[in-house]
């Protein structure tokens, strides 16, 4: 990493480098969200809403970040979500992401939409590994890279249930997305120049083998899925509750985690049809536009789950103190995506060190202001929150 981006201080230090470093186009692939991005801002926003309730003097004691999720230890609360293209954003830039997640402690989990394959990915990582998936290519398909997934030994399965289409991604479009995948001259043209205003990253782009398929989609008689197909591949493999049956036929007896839960209704649902954990998610403001922000989302699924199944939630994690403050609301972890995206998109792996070293000081600092030194100590006590949250 270069001197600007050691010193970075918070995650949006690293924004600013990541946006300086790499294409707009790539740039707002991380940074976006859907329609007019109001859930991507309320996200974070949400986490102002939740006041701290501190106790003083309390005697110093060595703060624990310890915790156990589906069973396995990991050394911090928080673990690194699936985030698809992130070769995009650094070369083998899955590969060094689950290498940093591994050096830390804790769990990383791979989008089927990896420009890594599965194999590699795993090898990478020291910690456990969860795949996430995605039912592009039909069932077929799918149940390949399942096996694929449980034979390299990953850990868990995370099967993502709010992407029936692709989201209205308005940055896309105004970038040039469609046209640059097209990979006719005349189309791309008036969107390359920023691309040829990033020599630097270009030139890492073009030695990692320029964009990439996706080598954990193979389809029969073609190969590795195209980046323009995915789009429309989206749209015909939509997951229902019944796919859930054969999915776990597929992946066997290990645990399955359902990402993208915004109601104590659905996560009713997810766990009558056999999910082991939730992932309270809305894509990170990706999909629809306007839905709940996830920490607001948060009491009426751990409510509904009523201790049935561990919960985890993701979507605008920025610091420590978020983190701490989704503990206190039932979390027994999160999710990071775009908090170590933006380290990856500046600096690599040193980057996402950044964004780990980062977040983890901000856990500890705001344990001992709040005068708990053990995470899983934290309860609803330690927080106020809005009387609307609770239904």
């Amino acid at each position: 990493m270069d001197s600007r981006g050691s010193r970075a201080v918070n995650v949006e230090d690293l924004r600013r480098i990541a946006k300086r470093r790499l294409p707009r186009a790539v740039f707002d692939y991380i940074d976006g969200g859907a329609d007019g991005e109001v859930t991507l801002r309320e996200n974070c926003r949400v986490f102002e809403s939740v006041r701290f309730r501190a106790r003083n003097a309390v005697a110093a004691s060595p703060c624990s970040l310890r915790t156990t999720v589906l069973g396995t230890h990991i050394d911090l609360p928080f673990m690194l979500a699936p985030v698809g293209s992130s070769r995009l954003f650094f070369p083998r830039g899955e590969c060094a992401a689950a290498r940093e997640a591994g050096s830390a402690g804790t769990v990383y989990a791979l989008s089927t939409l990896s420009g890594c394959a599965l194999e590699d990915v795993k090898a990478a990582s020291t910690g456990p590994v969860w795949y996430q998936l995605y039912l592009l290519g039909g069932r077929e398909c799918a149940t390949a890279a399942i096996e694929r997934a449980r034979q390299a030994g990953f850990s868990a399965l995370v099967v993502t249930v709010d992407t029936a289409v692709a989201g209205q991604r308005e940055r896309d479009a105004r970038n040039g997305a469609k046209e640059l995948l097209t990979r006719r001259f005349w189309a791309m043209l008036p969107h390359a120049g920023q691309f040829l205003a990033r020599p630097r990253w270009l030139a890492g782009f073009v030695r990692d083998g320029g964009l990439m398929r996706f080598p954990n989609v193979v389809l029969a008689g073609s190969g590795p899925m195209q980046y323009a197909d995915v789009g429309a591949a989206l749209e015909q493999s939509t997951v229902s509750w019944a796919d859930l049956a054969w999915i776990r036929d597929a992946w066997g007896s290990a645990p399955i985690v359902v990402k993208g839960i915004l109601s104590g209704e659905d996560a009713r649902r997810a766990l009558d049809a056999g999910a082991d954990s939730l992932v309270v998610s809305n894509h990170g403001g990706r999909q629809l536009d306007g839905v709940v922000p996830t920490l607001q989302a948060l009491p009426e699924v751990v409510a509904a789950v009523g201790g049935r199944a561990e919960v985890y939630l993701d979507g605008g994690i920025r610091r420590g103190s978020d983190v701490v403050k989704a503990l206190c609301l039932g979390a027994r972890a999160v999710l990071i995506g775009r908090a170590y995206a933006y380290g990856l998109g500046a600096a690599g792996g040193a980057g996402v060190a950044r964004a780990i070293e980062i977040l983890r000081a901000g856990v500890v600092r705001t344990l001992r202001l709040l005068g708990c030194h053990d995470i899983t100590a934290l309860d609803a006590s330690y927080v106020e929150i809005p009387r609307d949250w609770i239904r």
